[in-house]
C-alpha cells in the first residue's frame, strides 16, 4: 500500500536560491487579482463540489480524496475535465500530469520566452517538476481566471532535465502510478505556494525569484465569491474501514447557509499554517490538518509505545487499536482535547479482500528527533467531522482573518 505522509509544501525540503527578480509575462499578459475578492459576491453561485475517497486510478492509494477539476484556455469554451485530482488543504495549486491535458495552454514565460518551471518536494521524500501555465479552473459554480498551475513533466526524459537540488535523492512522482493521482488540488491556507522556481534559457535551469502574481495560486481566492476558505466535509466509517466514502468540499466560509461555520471552534495558525499538540506534557508546534495526508502522521513507534508494521515500514500495527489523548491549542489560545485512534495497517488493508479505501485510524510514523516530529492530522481526522480551512488575509465570520482550521 502507497504511503503518503503528507504532501504539504510546508515542509518541503527544497530551498530557493533567488538569483534576480525577474519579470515574467503572464497568461495573455494578465496576472491574477485580488481586486474582485473586496467586492460582494455578484451572485450567489453553486459551492458544492463532490470527492470521493477511494483507491484511485492506480487502484492502491488508501485514504486518497479525490475529485474531478475543469480546466480552460483562459477566456475561452474550450475546456477539459481531469478526474482523480487529490484534494490537498497541506499544499497549494493546482497541479496536473502533463500525460492528462489535452489542451494547448498558454506558458507564463519571462521577456525571452523562457517558460516558468517549478520543483515542489513533499515531506515523504518526493517531489514533481514541470512547467507552469495559465487556466480557468472551473469547480461547482465557481470560477477562478487565468490561474498560474503546474503542469508535471511527464515525458522520458523531461523536456529540461531536473535540478540536483529539486531531487534531492527523493522520487519523482510523474506519472499515475507514481503520483497515485492525475494532479493535486492544493487549497490549504494561503493564497500562493512555497516551490522553488525555476527558468532554463538555452536548457540549462536556474533558480528564478519569482513575483507571488506568477507563482501557483490557490485557485479558491481567486473565485469572484466563496473565496475565504473551504469546508471539507466527509461521512462517518465503520473501525475496519470502508470501500469509498463520498462528500463534499464546499467553498467559502460562512458565504452561504451551507457553509456556516455554526459550534465549530476557530483554531488560528503561525504563518506557516501550524497549531501546537501537546501529548504527555511536550508541546509539539507543527501540527497542521491535511487531507493530502492519508494518515495520522505522529511521533515515532519508541515515544508512543506502539509497534511498527513488519512488512509496511512507516505504518502502525498495535496487537489492538490503541487510542491516544492529545491537546489541539490555536494560536488564539482557544484549545481541546482530541482522541486519536490507532488500528493494525497490515489488518486494516488485508480486511474486506483488500478492497476498502477509506479507514478512520489508519496511522504512521512521522520521523524520530526533535526536527522531524510533528502532528499530521490526515484524512482520518475528517469522517465524521466538518473541518474548514481559512485562508490567509481573507475575511471570515465573526471578522476571523485567516489563516486558520475550524472544527
Amino acid at each position: 500500500m502507497r504511503l503518503r505522509a503528507g504532501c504539504s509544501t510546508r515542509f518541503s525540503l527544497l530551498s530557493v536560491i533567488a538569483l534576480a527578480t525577474l519579470a515574467l509575462v503572464g497568461c495573455g499578459g494578465s496576472s491574477p487579482s485580488s481586486s474582485s475578492n473586496s467586492n460582494p459576491p455578484p451572485t450567489t453561485v453553486d459551492n458544492t463540489q463532490p470527492i470521493q475517497v477511494n483507491l484511485g486510478p492506480a487502484n492502491d492509494y488508501p485514504n486518497g480524496v479525490f475529485t474531478t477539476v475543469t480546466i480552460c484556455v483562459p477566456g475561452t469554451s474550450t475546456c477539459q475535465d481531469i478526474p482523480d485530482v487529490l484534494v490537498d488543504t497541506g499544499s497549494i495549486g493546482l497541479r496536473l500530469l502533463s500525460s492528462q491535458v489535452t489542451l494547448s495552454l498558454p506558458a507564463v514565460t519571462d521577456n525571452s520566452n523562457n517558460q516558468l518551471q517549478e520543483c515542489v518536494g513533499f515531506s515523504d521524500g518526493s517531489f514533481v517538476w514541470g512547467a507552469v501555465a495559465s487556466a480557468d479552473i472551473k469547480m461547482a459554480g465557481e470560477k477562478a481566471s487565468s490561474v498560474p498551475i503546474q503542469v508535471i513533466d511527464s515525458s522520458t526524459p523531461p523536456k529540461y532535465a531536473v535540478p540536483n537540488a529539486c531531487t534531492n535523492g527523493g522520487t519523482n512522482e510523474n506519472t499515475v502510478t507514481a503520483l497515485g493521482a492525475n494532479g493535486i488540488l492544493g487549497i490549504g491556507n494561503f493564497k500562493q505556494d512555497s516551490g522553488a522556481y525555476y527558468l532554463c534559457p538555452n536548457g540549462v535551469c536556474q533558480s528564478a525569484s519569482v513575483s507571488v502574481n506568477f507563482q501557483l495560486q490557490n485557485p479558491v481566492w481567486m473565485f469572484p465569491q466563496d473565496n475565504n476558505g473551504v469546508l471539507i466535509s466527509l461521512p462517518s466509517i465503520g473501525d475496519t474501514g470502508a470501500p469509498s466514502a463520498s462528500g463534499s468540499l464546499i467553498f467559502g466560509v460562512g458565504t452561504q447557509s451551507d457553509n456556516a461555520l455554526g459550534s465549530a471552534q476557530v483554531y488560528t495558525t503561525d504563518g506557516s499554517g501550524n497549531f501546537q499538540t501537546t501529548y504527555n506534557n511536550v508541546a509539539y508546534s507543527q501540527s497542521f490538518i491535511d487531507t493530502g495526508s492519508n494518515a495520522l502522521y505522529f511521533l515515532d513507534a519508541a515515544t508512543l509505545g506502539i509497534l511498527d508494521c513488519p512488512n509496511y515500514p512507516g505504518w502502525y500495527c498495535p496487537a489492538t487499536t490503541t487510542s491516544y489523548k492529545v491537546t489541539a491549542s490555536g494560536m488564539n489560545g482557544k484549545s481541546t482535547q482530541l482522541t486519536l485512534n490507532v488500528a493494525n495497517a497490515e489488518a486494516l488493508f488485508a480486511a474486506n479482500g483488500g478492497q476498502n479505501a477509506a479507514f478512520n485510524n489508519l496511522a504512521g510514523d512521522s520521523g524520530s528527533g526533535t526536527s522531524s516530529d510533528y502532528f499530521d492530522y490526515g484524512l482520518p481526522f475528517f469522517y465524521g467531522r466538518d473541518v474548514f480551512v481559512g485562508i490567509e488575509n481573507q475575511t471570515g465570520p465573526n471578522n476571523i482573518v485567516g489563516p486558520y482550521y475550524a472544527f
